[in-house]
């Protein structure tokens, strides 16, 4: 007797309980889900564990916060992309720089020096140049956001996450590439004036607005690749036509040409809708951004109402394009 009830102290300074009742209970299995539940059984089955059903589009907010916590994830897969491009060439990550460089030499070459479509522009070479540069930035985030879904389907289908992660790391991966590219542009605007027959081309504090007519420009990419993925990913044809498009937009933008002088001899009838619609759309707004912060002319004088117009345009494409991609979130990967 004297020894059970010694045990029995020992156990209990020990910790350990005296009685079976006291003995904490084993974790409750989860109950099956059986073919003769009802759907209300079943998502209560689903409340009780916090279940949540798979490939339905989540609440706008919920998908923002998810999309903004990937961040991390986002810049490494967009540097990595821009780094992968030409991994196998000879020349590697230089080719990001050559081929700007070489597609401006063309068309200076051709309509600024055999055309000489110049038309009241005093630096041909600076106003081709900064066009191409910025255009091609356009060009490849909208290519880039029509192929972020399709070709990407192994991993979609492979892992969850926000759909919205791929057109966003797409166009910053194409920011990455821009970047140096831009110093390149600054030196040949630069060396544009020692050219004969072109004034001086001198450093000032506008050429820190490229910075935020850059950072501008990319929010509204990323609107336009949001756009563009989502309505590829549904009509895989409208891929083909995309290059087509961009053509059109590069002439109607002027990229290499400036469009007053021929919106000028065009009837008044046309030229009193055709010439602000030219003028104020998104392409041509950035376009003039970034050679008003570089290009020393009359024609380029910094206006308040094309960087209200660059504002307005980036947070009214970026937000739409982000609802209308997220509308279409629980299809990707199934079409």
């Amino acid at each position: 007797m004297t020894t059970d009830i010694t045990a029995g102290a020992t156990s209990g300074d020990r910790g350990t309980p005296d009685r079976p009742d006291e003995r904490p209970s084993p974790p409750e299995p989860p109950e099956p889900i059986t073919p003769t539940m009802s759907s209300a059984e079943r998502r209560a089955l689903a409340d009780r564990y916090g279940l949540t059903k798979m490939g339905v589009r989540p609440p706008l907010w919920s998908y923002i916060k998810d999309v903004a916590s990937r961040w991390a994830f986002i810049r490494v897969l967009g540097t990595a992309t821009a780094y992968a491009k030409n991994q196998n060439t000879y020349l590697g990550q230089l080719w990001a720089i050559l081929n700007p460089v070489l597609n401006a030499t063309v068309y200076v070459i051709i309509f600024g020096i055999i055309l000489k479509t110049s038309r009241g522009v005093e630096n041909t070479i600076a106003f081709i140049v900064i066009g191409v540069f910025l255009f091609r930035f356009v060009e490849q985030s909208v290519n880039g956001g029509a192929q972020s879904i399709n070709k990407r389907t192994n991993l979609i289908r492979s892992l969850h996450f926000p759909r919205a992660v791929l057109p966003i790391s797409n166009v910053v991966s194409h920011l990455a590439t821009l970047v140096p590219a831009l110093f390149v542009m600054g030196l040949i605007v630069l060396a544009s004036g020692l050219l004969p027959g072109y004034d001086p081309v001198h450093v000032t504090w506008q050429w820190l607005l490229l910075i935020p007519a850059v950072a501008l420009m990319w929010v509204f990419n990323m609107g336009l690749a949001f756009v563009m993925a989502r309505a590829v990913a549904i009509t895989p044809d409208l891929d083909n036509i995309i290059s087509f498009v961009l053509r059109f937009a590069m002439y109607g933008s002027g990229v290499i040409f400036p469009l007053a002088h021929y919106v000028s001899r065009l009837p008044d009838s046309v030229q009193v809708w055709l010439e602000p619609v030219l003028t104020y759309q998104p392409i041509a707004v950035y376009l003039y951004l970034g050679r008003s912060s570089l290009m020393e002319e009359e024609a380029f004088v910094q206006e308040p109402i094309m960087w209200i117009l660059g504002v307005v345009w980036a947070v009214v494409f970026f937000v739409a394009g982000f609802i209308i991609f997220w509308r279409g979130e629980e299809r990707y990967g199934r079409d």
